[in-house]
């Protein structure tokens, strides 16, 4: 079927100003001039028969119809760059290019990674692992695993995996002249603090006594950690006692690393989702990893993660 469509330069040209409120940063953005950008604009109005931009004093306003037009014209942009950004990478290569956080990489995706590729050997995994929100039309990045709301507009969005949170400590702790057997105990043991500034959803360690009904315990002594992998590496240690979500501690609870000393678990609110483009979700190598992923989270693959030795 045939478009009727008007100069891809105009539409450029249009986007950016709307985008920016301004022919001059439109024009940077560009690499013209912005007697350019106001040709552009003003050859597309012309095109379409309606304005698009009024003057307002000291700034460039969108009419009713320029504004009713940005959102989708945006969005087919961001569209477009995507499916160059797929032909530059050449997909037959079988790269797959998964962005997570750090320690959601190290201890739950990198242990089952070899599952996935004796599954899918044509298809090669590149992990980029990040703290920062990926943005797909920018980034070369084909699907990603973020812990959050799952509140992410302009993307599938599927949950992968609820968690929860509880105290966890080396087997070490469990012996010796006060050993862990019920959570007022706590007060005879160092408690590890994790600071993450990038995940506001876990209770610190006086809301989980709280919540436990544990009084006598001082929650606000211990050495405290800016990174979830730093704090379970000094439980792993035998430094003191941690509070561990279930997803990132259930290899080292599996491999007897960590060992969970009370049964009290609350849940946590944030949540880990899978997320990728619309257009992303045709592409065989995404549906591939997507569907993996699944099947591990749900426990359809049944091999236990426990390391040798």
């Amino acid at each position: 079927m045939s478009r009727r469509l008007p100069p891809l330069n105009a539409l450029r040209a249009f986007e950016a100003a709307a985008r920016h409120l301004s022919v001059t940063k439109a024009a940077d953005e560009l690499s013209v001039t912005p007697a350019a950008v106001s040709h552009q604009v003003k050859a597309l109005e012309d095109y379409l028969g309606v304005k698009l931009f009024r003057r307002g004093k000291r700034q460039l306003l969108l009419t009713e119809a320029g504004q009713g037009s940005l959102p989708d014209l945006r969005a087919s942009f961001d569209r477009i760059a995507l499916a160059m950004e797929r032909i530059r990478r050449r997909p037959g290569s079988g790269i797959l290019t998964v962005s997570t956080t750090p320690v959601f990489g190290a201890k739950w995706l990198v242990p089952r990674l070899d599952r996935f590729r004796e599954e899918q050997p044509e298809i090669d995994v590149l992990l980029s692992a990040t703290m920062q929100i990926v943005d797909f039309g920018k980034e070369e990045v084909d699907i990603a695993v973020r812990y959050g709301t799952g509140n992410y507009p302009g993307l599938q969005v599927e949950r992968l995996l609820s968690d929860q949170i509880y105290p966890v400590c080396s087997p070490r702790l469990l012996e010796g002249r006060h050993p862990l057997r019920v959570p007022a105990d706590l007060g005879h043991h160092t408690l590890l603090h994790d600071e993450n500034p990038h995940d506001v959803s876990i209770p610190n360690w006086r809301m989980w006594l709280l919540a436990a009904g544990v009084s006598g315990v001082d929650a606000t002594r211990g050495p405290r950690f800016d990174n979830p992998s730093l704090t379970l590496e000094a439980a792993v240690d035998g430094h003191g006692v941690a509070l561990g979500r279930h997803v990132l501690v259930a290899g080292d609870l599996a491999a007897g690393r960590l060992v969970k000393p009370f049964s009290l678990a609350f849940p946590v609110a944030f949540a880990y989702f899978i997320v990728y483009p619309e257009a992303a979700g045709r592409d065989p190598k995404v549906v591939a990893f997507r569907d993996w992923l699944m099947a591990e989270a749900s426990g359809r693959n049944v091999r236990h993660l426990v390391a040798p030795g």
